[in-house]
């Protein structure tokens, strides 16, 4: 019992933490990182041991399936080599530059184990990146490639954490063997996804209750994942793989009722869970911290930060370095010839941000929490108290230097967003609106068609002309798009006024009041379509 009070509290608190993040302007894990750091000082508190394979499950299945889901294939596609070049060969040399590191701090150190160390903080997250990002709104494409590294990074670097996992509590293990073993996993896992994709998807859409269509949703992600490991492949790759190949099907398939709760609980999955992670690794690390003196204190700290500093400046010297190929590469190859929008390498500056991205998270920690802990009679992973200590320092330091620092960083280097979005979400509007005024004008001529063929007719004008770069009202006159949205406002607040008030003196009960509320929540909703903030927010 006083384990759940605890974890309620600090859910609690974390919620705290997220709103203070965002009013200051910095990513929501880096608080919860000095929280568990905090948890680890705090007497009294328990201690607690995850089973290590269900720190990966738990943790990783759900916020990589919810991240890979909202992925663009299109854009995927388009900057494919830096993302790639970020997913393989920043993760090879971040982990490459750690072990070697970790073996010159600590020579006693097994190779298997030191690898095992660089695959723990290889994998950056890029929801820390998207929580400050996302409100400076940088070009288009630095997100993607950061979004699209965070999908795949996590695989690679997971695939070298098993291999190094098995060779630390087997002894060795043979390069030519892992080679094609590394080729049949990955291959196996991206023909898994997309099998289970067809599979499973065809029955979920035909779930319309919205709680049972979430518990499905869920239950579903942790059978892709389970299914993988049972067939000795990568969860992860499988888990993006089976999102990114749902997602359009889900998305034509699966009604509004059901989309709109299921993202809004999402949502609400991923927090915890982050929140849950950071609790467990402050738990463990204050059984670490105690079976510390001074002197061993002083020699995890001084790894720790070696191994920081390694993780940072491996992902600077890739970035910087593959930008700065890429860029020749794409060189124009004749006076005034314009390259491929899609073959353009990043710049000086993009190059910067994208370097400075690299806070670790949540996968870090899961990886760290899912070494053997030598429970059961199993032996316990070589220097896990060490890594663990590690790894959780590696997630406190990026996020706290680098989190805090890349909003000045943005700020400085004067990157803007380039409007992509902005034009193709114009363009959505009116070809959408459109297609509805088209449908609406084949219903029969009565007064009610009329009227709605009326409000399609002004909310296309009013999408045509944000299109077009003008601007008129919602009555067509040209005073403005915010004057229609405004009298919405105005009708709907009346609304919600009268119906408190014929609540509150008995006339109508609570059922019949909610069901009104709820007309009135779509009709202020529908009217006005999400700004950039409410749309960042709603990601």
């Amino acid at each position: 019992m006083v384990v759940f009070e605890i974890v309620i509290a600090l859910l609690l608190a974390g919620a705290g933490l997220t709103a203070l993040s965002r009013r200051l302007g910095t990513p929501y894990p880096a608080m919860l990182a000095l929280a568990g750091a905090a948890l680890a000082l705090v007497p009294g508190t328990p201690t607690l041991v995850l089973e290590p394979d269900l720190a990966l499950t738990l943790f990783v299945a759900p916020v990589l399936l919810d991240a890979a889901f909202d992925s663009s294939a299109r854009d995927l596609r388009a900057n494919w080599r830096s993302v790639a070049g970020l997913a393989v060969g920043a993760v090879a040399l971040t982990v490459a530059l750690v072990a070697v590191v970790a073996r010159a701090v600590v020579p006693g150190m097994p190779w298997a184990a030191a690898v095992a160390l660089g695959a723990i903080v290889a994998p950056p997250d890029a929801a820390a990146a998207m929580a400050v990002l996302g409100q400076l709104r940088p070009p288009h494409r630095l997100l993607v490639i950061l979004e699209g590294e965070s999908l795949f990074n996590d695989a690679t670097a997971l695939l070298v954490f098993r291999l190094a996992l098995g060779a630390a509590l087997a002894g060795s293990v043979s390069p030519v063997k892992a080679i094609p073993l590394l080729v049949v996993v990955t291959a196996g896992s991206v023909v898994l996804g997309y099998v289970l994709s067809r599979v499973i998807i065809p029955l979920t859409v035909r779930i319309l209750d919205a709680p049972i269509a979430v518990v499905v949703q869920f239950c579903s992600t942790f059978a892709v994942w389970m299914i993988a490991e049972r067939l000795r492949l990568s969860g992860i790759l499988t888990v993006v793989v089976f999102a990114m190949a749902s997602t359009r099907p889900a998305s034509r398939s699966v009604p509004a009722r059901v989309r709109v709760p299921s993202y809004a609980v999402w949502e609400f999955a991923v927090f915890v869970l982050n929140v849950l992670a950071f609790i467990l690794v402050g738990f463990q690390l204050k059984a670490i911290l105690g079976r510390l003196d001074a002197v061993t204190l002083a020699r995890y700290a001084l790894v720790a930060a070696a191994v920081c500093a390694a993780t940072i400046l491996a992902r600077i010297a890739w970035v910087s370095g593959a930008a700065a190929v890429s860029r020749w590469r794409c060189r124009p190859a004749a006076e005034g010839e314009e390259p491929r929008r899609d073959a353009v390498g990043l710049s000086p500056r993009a190059a910067a941000v994208v370097g400075w991205c690299g806070m670790r998270g949540i996968v870090t920690l899961a990886a760290a929490l899912a070494l053997p802990a030598g429970g059961g009679g199993g032996a316990a992973f070589p220097y896990r108290d060490l890594i663990l200590f590690t790894a959780f320092s590696v997630v406190l330091g990026t996020l706290v230097v680098q989190g805090l620092t890349l909003r000045p960083l943005m700020s400085a280097l004067r990157l803007r967003d380039d409007g992509e979005i902005e034009r193709e979400l114009r363009l959505a509007r009116v070809e959408a609106l459109r297609a509805s005024l088209a449908a609406a004008g084949e219903a029969p001529g009565d007064d009610l068609s009329s009227m709605l063929l009326r409000r399609y007719e002004v909310l296309l004008r009013r999408a045509e002309a944000d299109h077009a770069g003008g601007a008129i009202g919602a009555n067509g006159q040209g005073e403005g798009p915010d004057v229609g949205t405004e009298l919405v406002r105005k009708a709907t607040a009346a609304a919600r006024s009268r119906i408190l008030a014929l609540r509150a003196d008995g006339t109508i009960g609570d059922a019949a009041f909610q069901r009104v509320e709820q007309e009135l929540d779509r009709e202020e909703l529908n009217f006005q379509p999400l700004g950039p903030d409410e749309a960042a927010a709603a990601r």
